[in-house]
């Protein structure tokens, strides 16, 4: 049986240790919506993926939540679009 020659301390398990950790995913921003998406997947919120409908998000939805949802996309497509001055993030 394997037996150690010397202790390990534990500064230096954790050193070798160091570099084990689950990474953050990278999360970009949906160039029609704004709203954050994972790469290389259809938006949720808008239902494009590269520039083209992919997923029709309207179908689903009743009268009042097409109205709500169509809204929405239209404010965060303004926002988008705006590039905003320092006076205005000061006050965000």
């Amino acid at each position: 049986m394997a037996v150690p020659k010397k202790h390990h301390t534990k500064g230096s398990r954790n050193q070798r240790r160091m570099h084990i950790f689950i990474k953050s995913p990278g999360v970009l921003k949906c160039p029609r919506c704004g709203k954050p998406i994972l790469p290389h997947r259809v938006c949720k919120e808008c239902g494009y993926y590269k520039g083209k409908m992919i997923v029709d998000v309207f179908a689903k939805l009743d009268k009042k939540e097409k109205k709500k949802k169509a809204k929405e996309l239209k404010e965060s497509k303004e926002q988008a679009g705006k590039e905003l001055s320092m006076e205005d993030l000061s006050k965000k």
